[in-house]
């Protein structure tokens, strides 16, 4: 009489699909928030800039700081 096993381990390849669209949204959800402050940054005057002590140069720097948080 055969005996049929489920051995869990095999599964590991939907646990692989999974994180993989979680780092995907993740990272959408990161550019998400950098594109959004540099948005709003760029907005500002180099006046508005210098009252928060920024510069326009520094405005990347920033953003990508902001959106890994």
């Amino acid at each position: 009489m055969a005996h049929a096993t489920v051995n869990l381990a095999h599964f590991g390849f939907f646990d692989v699909i999974r994180n993989t669209f979680a780092d995907l949204r993740a990272a959408a959800a990161e550019r998400s928030a950098y594109q959004r402050t540099y948005n709003e940054l760029s907005r500002l005057t180099d006046r508005e800039l210098s009252d928060i002590g920024l510069r326009r140069c520094d405005i990347a720097e920033v953003c990508a700081k902001s959106a890994r948080g």
